[in-house]
């Protein structure tokens, strides 16, 4: 095989020129490291729904070493926040419909004497 930059013949399983340190057919540039022990977790997602507080550290201590896992988390202590926050609205406004409602049927009685 011959380089495409400097045209020395080189080895045909070279990953680069050792000439002009042109890379060749056969580079592959490595993207990043991948930790073995990295993958998606439904046990840390299910773990981080319920202590949305512990989905957040988790997250933030394992977000650069194991981003897989680290996602995992944060889209459960997400999802855990938004439910909460949703049902907090729900109960607020079920709570205001009872008490008005009770508030009614309290001035009732008096409306029939």
């Amino acid at each position: 095989m011959f380089c495409k930059n400097c045209g020395s013949q080189i080895d045909d399983r070279a990953v680069v020129c050792p000439n002009c340190g042109t890379p060749t057919e056969n580079y592959a540039p490595q993207t990043g490291k991948t930790n073995p022990a990295d993958s998606r977790s439904a046990g840390f997602a299910v773990l981080c729904f319920f202590f949305p507080v512990i989905g957040l550290i988790l997250y933030l201590v394992w977000k650069n070493e194991m981003p897989l896992r680290a996602k995992s988390c944060g889209k459960g202590a997400l999802i855990g926040v938004i439910v909460y926050a949703v049902l907090v609205v729900l109960y607020i406004i079920l709570a205001i419909v009872v008490l008005s409602n009770a508030g009614a049927l309290s001035a009732l009685p008096a409306v029939l004497y």
